[in-house]
């Protein structure tokens, strides 16, 4: 099956400028720093990472809601970044975005009524009765009561605006729906409602969805497959029970090892792995591999050669030198 969503060395960075009058570069954040990744149709991406990696900033990238640095975003072989912005808005139909927080995504002065037909409109100009009907539709299959539609976001609980949210993402028919963090700001007994829903939604629809997410337990239950995010750049890649029972490279490790176990025996048990310090600055990354200063595996080599993602084993990528060693 050929790429549905394809990256291509993508580079996303915000340059930093100094002075008043004169203003000059001085450095760059680099928030996407050359990724490169596939994504078939239908299939499910978990992304995830730590605060501050970089997930947020290649969601937007992809949404052409930040334009990349450098790179390419090609869906369906078409290349985003040849767009102009008139049409890129015209093409977004095809590729809609949950954002993290539903409040905030929602406009406080529409009606759930105005917020959907806005939606529905980009694709097809309904009026009357079958606005209504369609509108009503989209809130029972986010398992919401159409007797609710002329409500403000403020009369709604949390989960119940992220409903609204994905049916206002679910609206224009999209094929491809990046998901950033739309559970995290949600209590625990909503977050599975949210989750099951935004799995039942993809399944019925074939929709091709990216979500990301720091909790690697959230992105095991709803995925195909994981990407594993550091500092900009891709450290491992595979399927999602591979990637959690099996993981590769040390900062995958790590990030699992945090997950807790239900089981309070194999969690007494168990053994932690702590990393030491902070992630580096992604102004100024480490020189080599760039996990290396935090690394309990890292040798020399690791300071002075960038690690390539590369298979490792059948349809299993990770960017280590030391896989097999460790």
């Amino acid at each position: 099956m050929s790429a549905f969503l394809e990256l291509r060395d993508l580079r996303t960075h915000f340059p930093i400028y100094r002075g008043l009058i004169i203003r000059r570069k001085i450095a760059s954040v680099k928030a996407v720093d050359g990724i490169s990744l596939s994504v078939k149709k239908g299939e499910i991406l978990g992304l995830v990472g730590e605060s501050g990696c970089g997930k947020s900033s290649l969601a937007r990238t992809v949404m052409q809601l930040l334009r990349c640095t450098d790179g390419e975003v090609r869906l369906e072989g078409r290349s985003l970044a040849d767009l102009s912005s008139a049409e890129i808005r015209r093409s977004r139909v095809n590729f809609q975005m949950i954002f993290q927080d539903p409040y905030a995504s929602l406009n406080p002065r529409m009606t759930v009524f105005d917020t959907l037909a806005e939606a529905l409109q980009t694709r097809a100009k309904l009026r009357g009765k079958p606005l209504v009907q369609k509108i009503g539709e989209l809130m029972r299959q986010v398992g919401l009561p159409p007797k609710q539609m002329m409500r403000y976001p403020h009369e709604f609980s949390g989960g119940q605006r992220q409903r609204i949210a994905i049916a206002r993402a679910l609206a224009p028919q999209p094929k491809l729906i990046i998901a950033d963090e739309p559970v995290s700001a949600l209590d625990v007994s909503i977050q599975s409602q949210i989750l099951n829903l935004i799995l039942k939604l993809c399944r019925e629809m074939e929709l091709t969805l990216i979500f990301i997410s720091h909790d690697i337990s959230v992105v095991k239950y709803i995925s195909d497959r994981i990407a594993v995010m550091y500092l900009g750049k891709l450290v491992e890649v595979g399927s999602a029970v591979d990637v959690v029972e099996r993981p590769l490279h040390p900062y995958t490790r790590a990030l699992i090892s945090a997950v807790p176990i239900p089981d309070p025996v194999r969690e007494r048990q168990r053994q932690r792995i702590i990393l030491q310090g902070d992630p580096p600055s992604p102004i100024k990354p480490p020189a080599g591999c760039s996990f290396h200063p935090r690394c309990p595996f890292a040798v020399e080599k690791c300071e002075m050669e960038v690690p390539n993602l590369e298979e490792k084993e059948l349809a299993r990528f990770a960017a280590c030198i030391r896989i097999g060693e460790i």
